[in-house]
């Protein structure tokens, strides 16, 4: 059959990804599209959806209001709402189902798991749709059956004379009804007397607690008639007392109750199929309960293992490749103005790869390019890889800014003074010191991954040659850039011109050494830390 889907998104594209992969399902969606919230409450009211798919917005608030307002409205509320939000956190999670989501689906949606999801929804209401109009059916049969019972079908009562021996004396035309006997050929064929009447062991009891209190009494019983059939009374005896207030005769009155005990049976019967019935949806809601729990033990082992695989990409590529990669499949490349590439490397490495273990030389890198790793990242530069004993990182990219010949010159500037440190404390204690040069330089480049296979994040470029050049011309212990990263730099740290130095392919570049950070715009006096005059200043570019 065909369901109505109504899908609510206010991203164009992630519209059409939905709608793309309802329509290559094998069901026969009807497919009702909405831009924002406003338009998808209002779609809901008007087509009164199967399901709706609703995206969680650019903020969570705005798809959780949407949700919320479609649950609060009596003629939507019952609709079920898939809701499609990053699912990395509990808290989405939490507002999600709080807010009345049948389900969540991780954003942007893979088409299996969406597929799944609203088949599983659309089965259950189905079930859920066909269980309640048997209930329904069955709650009208038995109030219908309620109502007959009520009625009276022209019974005809069976009047008897009965003396304070229990002798029948006299009946009326109603016992013949009743019975199939007139009274005297009962009495020869069964008895004479009242216990005739009823096989109840209690009847002697009734009967003598009749007489001595005189007060009436009142039983069923079952019979067969003259045909073979069965019967139901049931008998009234009043005891009719004389001027001496003793009891002259009792009256019984036999009314035929057969139709209503039958509509009893059928009533008890109905009541055990509804009982049934209701143990079946409980077993059923538990099954359901017990595979929800089961999707939502698989549904965080996934989540977990997409997490270590959105972690382990986070750590090969920048956080904006990586989610390209992920929902676009490719990342590609794309062309920066203003970027500056920084490199670092250790000075007599050679020597100092010989005097080491291969396994000790690896631990002290280890050391040394987490401890870089650290400083890039607070100044918001992205490292791009190493090379034997050489580091590189860059500013500007995979996200354009203005500040980053600052953030590099800063980054580099804390490197030597951490490898500084370090080194005065190994002479100290007569051990091998390891000397860094660094070197910047700021210009256009080309960044992105290319390939298909081991991605890799790089960048492109003469600037990232004369990086490299800068580097290997400077000193140990020293920051060497660039002319074209003096000039933006120039205002706010000590430099010493250093002269020029010939680049491949460019001709001579100008070469400066970068000091410290100027004493008006630093918080230390070594000058390696800005202060929040600088801060403020950069962050305005």
């Amino acid at each position: 059959m065909g369901y109505k889907v109504l899908v609510v998104d206010g991203n164009k594209d992630n519209r059409e990804l939905v709608r793309k992969i309802l329509v290559s399902s094998d069901e026969n969606y009807k497919i009702l599209t909405a831009a924002n919230g406003k338009e998808g409450y209002e779609a809901a009211v008007k087509n009164l959806p199967d399901l709706i798919v609703l995206d969680s917005g650019t903020t969570q608030n705005e798809g959780l209001k949407t949700l919320e307002l479609i649950n609060s409205e009596e003629a939507t509320k019952d609709i079920p709402v898939v809701f499609i939000t990053p699912i990395d956190k509990p808290k989405n999670l939490e507002n999600a189902y709080k807010h009345g989501a049948a389900d969540c689906v991780n954003k942007p949606p893979k088409e299996f798991e969406l597929l799944l999801r609203i088949r599983k929804i659309l089965d259950f209401k189905e079930s859920m749709k066909s269980a309640k109009e048997l209930l329904d059916q069955y709650q009208e049969e038995k109030e219908e059956l309620e109502k007959r019972a009520l009625i009276p079908h022209s019974m005809q009562n069976s009047f008897i004379l009965i003396n304070t021996n229990g002798e029948l004396e006299w009946a009326n035309d109603g016992f013949r009804n009743l019975h199939g006997y007139k009274l005297e050929e009962f009495k020869e064929r069964f008895g004479s007397t009242i216990f005739s009447l009823c096989d109840q062991t209690d009847i002697l009891n009734l009967f003598t607690k009749c007489i001595k209190e005189k007060e009436p009494i009142n039983y069923v019983n079952k019979i067969k008639t003259r045909t073979g059939e069965d019967r139901w009374l049931q008998t009234y005896i009043q005891p009719r007392l004389n001027h001496n207030n003793n009891i002259d005769k009792l009256i019984a009155i036999e009314t035929d109750i057969t139709l209503m005990k039958k509509k009893e049976e059928e009533l008890n019967l109905q009541n055990k199929r509804m009982t049934l019935i209701k143990e079946n949806l409980e077993k059923a809601n538990s099954l359901l309960e017990e595979q929800k729990k089961e999707i939502n033990i698989q549904k965080q082992l996934i989540e977990e293992e997409q997490n270590k695989s959105e972690d382990l990409l986070l750590n090969i590529l920048p956080f904006e490749i990586a989610r390209q990669l992920k929902s676009k499949g490719k990342a590609g490349t794309r062309h920066y103005n203003m970027v500056s590439v920084v490199f670092a490397d250790f000075k007599g490495f050679s020597k100092i790869s010989k005097e080491l273990e291969p396994k000790d030389l690896v631990n002290i890198l280890d050391t040394y390019f987490a401890k870089f790793d650290e400083i890039i990242e607070k100044h918001y530069l992205e490292k791009i890889k190493t090379i034997g004993d050489a580091y590189m990182f860059a500013g500007g990219l995979p996200l354009r800014n203005k500040s980053n010949p600052f953030d590099a010159v800063i980054a580099a500037l804390e490197i030597q003074h951490y490898m500084n440190l370090l080194n005065d404390s190994k002479v100290l204690d007569n051990l091998s010191v390891w000397e860094l040069r660094l070197g910047i330089h700021t210009g256009p480049v080309v960044a992105g991954v290319v390939g298909k296979k081991k991605f890799a994040y790089d960048i492109w470029g003469d600037t990232v040659n004369i990086a490299s050049r800068m580097e290997q011309a400077g000193h140990a212990g020293m920051v060497n850039i660039s002319g074209s990263t003096y000039k933006y730099i120039k205002d706010f740290f000590e430099c010493d011109y250093r002269g020029k130095i010939e680049a491949k392919n460019i001709g001579k570049v100008d070469m400066y050494f970068v000091n410290r950070i100027k004493a008006d715009y630093s918080e230390d006096k070594l000058g390696y830390i800005p202060n929040k005059g600088f801060i403020n200043t950069i962050n305005k570019l």
